[in-house]
């Protein structure tokens, strides 16, 4: 396997971000307690970490997922880009937070099927829209309306998929270390057989 290249850019804090940045940061204090490793990290790019910022918001709040299933697709995402920091983030995130159930949790990180009907459309289809760069076939969509969603939840996909490559790629290119908080979650990319 290939190395991938690291940035060595300096993490941003509240005291040497841009101001845009240093807002994002702020915001993230608040909300949080704490500043991420990966936001640190995006705050080199004002841009990206306010469009990550937003993006992320829009598909929480306004994407007609529920907390689990929207976990679910940030963890296909993840998964799918092979995102280690993210699968350690949003795998505790899924349990303490969003009620992503064990069994659904555990089948996520190891790429297994989901033993939920419903969930496992999703993160199938998920997974279909990464791999396939957004063209699913006809079938592929029936199957996710069929489980229960609808089209408009296609956009909102495209949104987390849009959203978690921005934080999977950061992470990649920084190689994010992943937070105390998130290390009884890590994760590492299956290796290639």
């Amino acid at each position: 396997m290939t190395e991938i290249a690291r940035l060595t850019l300096e993490k941003k804090s509240r005291d040497n971000a841009e101001p845009r940045a240093k807002a994002a940061l702020e915001a993230v204090q608040k909300g949080l307690g704490f500043v991420p490793n990966m936001y640190a990290n995006m705050a080199n790019s004002p841009g990206a970490l306010e469009t990550y910022g937003v993006g992320y918001g829009f598909f929480r709040g306004e994407g007609g997922f529920t907390p689990a299933e929207q976990e679910v697709a940030f963890l296909t995402i993840s998964h799918e880009n092979g995102c280690e920091y993210c699968m350690a983030a949003h795998s505790m995130v899924g349990e303490k937070m969003s009620g992503v159930p064990a069994p659904v949790l555990n089948a996520l990180r190891s790429g297994l099927p989901l033993p939920d009907a419903k969930l496992q459309a999703l993160s199938a289809f998920t997974r279909i829209m990464v791999a396939s760069r957004g063209k699913p076939t006809r079938q592929d969509l029936q199957l996710f309306l069929a489980a229960g969603f609808s089209e408009r939840q296609v956009l909102e996909i495209i949104l987390a998929i849009a959203v978690k490559t921005i934080s999977n790629y950061s992470n990649h290119v920084f190689h994010t270390e992943v937070d105390p908080v998130f290390a009884a979650y890590r994760w590492e990319t299956p290796k290639a057989a």
